[in-house]
């Protein structure tokens, strides 16, 4: 029999668990701490635990991590890169932010991306599948023991779209608040989006994270041209969904703009998303576009950048400018490919769910 790794199910799955073999609810949550807690290498060390379901669970679990570390890179300005191994060989990555006592990480929810994003190099690889609950949680455990426990927020903003694999990517999240298991804020935790509205409302419903949308273009014109999933959702319905996100308390829904010279950057561009926004309770961070071939997009210069936020601040809106950490690794926002090859996307829909049958971009 084929054991599944125990990380799979979530708090309440492996509740309903421990009760279908007549044991009591609060076993799931001493279980739940030996993973998360005290890093237990087996079922056996799980002392406080009676022996049959210590035998039940080496039956039907396995604890193994489902990541093998491939390659680890570090940035000037000290952020790291891991490259992980899946136990089908395929790959992921997911990045590290050291600043300040503000210790980030940035997790991949696929491998690879569905959404065809012109300006990502991940949406060049195409989808190649979902990660698991387990991929996804591991990937915070094997970084946060390499840094020495000190990860304190959480970026759903790697590889992928979170809310294409919705599923395991509320399961893990429902991992990572509970506090018998890894016990993280949901203020501290954002979810990223490029725009699957039926999704953003199911999410709000499950779990109390925060929500950033993926804008990058003041209109559909614009939008539709660099972020195809746009032609399904438009940016109206987008920030209607935004705009009606349970926020945890006092946080903002956050609009993410990647900055492209002379496509979305000018004046008029920022003056179009300062009528847009104007209302809307949110805060906006401007991503000047981190290059790397072949991508054919370059970055605006500084005077553009802050000519954007002076506009944008005119009409009342919070903005602040990203800074780009990990650009020397390949580790910043739109770059992480985990040497897939990025020359060419692969031939599938860059929806197969939400739009069968439309191709994706085969260049620019």
């Amino acid at each position: 029999m084929v054991r599944i790794n125990i990380k799979d199910l979530d708090p309440e799955e492996l509740e309903r668990f421990v009760i279908s073999y007549g044991q009591e609810p609060y076993r799931a949550r001493q279980i739940g701490t030996w993973i998360y807690r005290k890093s237990a290498a087996s079922f056996e060390q799980m002392s406080n635990l009676p022996k049959e379901l210590r035998s039940i669970l080496e039956d039907s679990f396995s604890l193994v991590s489902s990541l093998n570390l491939s390659d680890k890179k570090t940035s000037l300005d000290g952020t790291i890169k891991y490259l992980f191994e899946l136990d089908d060989g395929e790959r992921l990555e997911s990045v590290f932010i050291p600043e300040d006592k503000r210790y980030t990480l940035c997790v991949s929810t696929q491998v690879g991306c569905a959404m065809a994003c012109t300006f990502c190099l991940t949406g060049r690889i195409g989808r190649i599948r979902n990660l698991r609950p387990s991929e996804i949680l591991d990937q915070f455990i094997q970084v946060n023991d390499d840094n020495g426990g000190c990860i304190t927020n959480l970026v759903f903003m790697g590889m992928g779209e979170p809310l294409d694999n919705l599923k395991n990517t509320i399961s893990s999240l429902k991992t990572f608040i509970h506090k018998d298991y890894l016990g993280l804020s949901p203020k501290k935790i954002t979810v990223s989006t490029s725009g699957l509205v039926p999704q953003i409302k199911e999410l709000g419903k499950q779990v109390p994270v925060n929500l950033s949308i993926s804008l990058n273009a003041p209109n559909d014109l614009i939008r539709n041209e660099i972020m195809p999933i746009n032609r399904r959702y438009s940016i109206k319905e987008l920030i209607n969904a935004g705009s009606e996100y349970p926020f945890p308390k006092r946080k903002l829904l956050t609009f993410e703009y990647v900055l492209l010279k002379d496509k979305n950057d000018s004046d008029e561009d920022a003056r179009s998303l300062g009528e847009l926004l104007k209302g809307v309770r949110c805060k906006v961070n401007l991503i000047p576009f981190n290059e790397a071939k072949p991508l054919v997009y370059k970055s605006p210069d500084e005077d553009r950048v802050f000519g954007f936020q002076r506009i944008l601040i005119s009409y009342g809106i919070n903005v602040r400018i990203r800074k780009n950490r990990g650009r020397d690794i390949l580790g910043a926002c739109g770059q992480l490919a985990a040497d897939y090859p990025t020359k060419k996307l692969r031939k599938r829909p860059f929806d197969d769910n939400l739009n069968p049958g439309k191709e994706a971009y085969e260049g620019f």
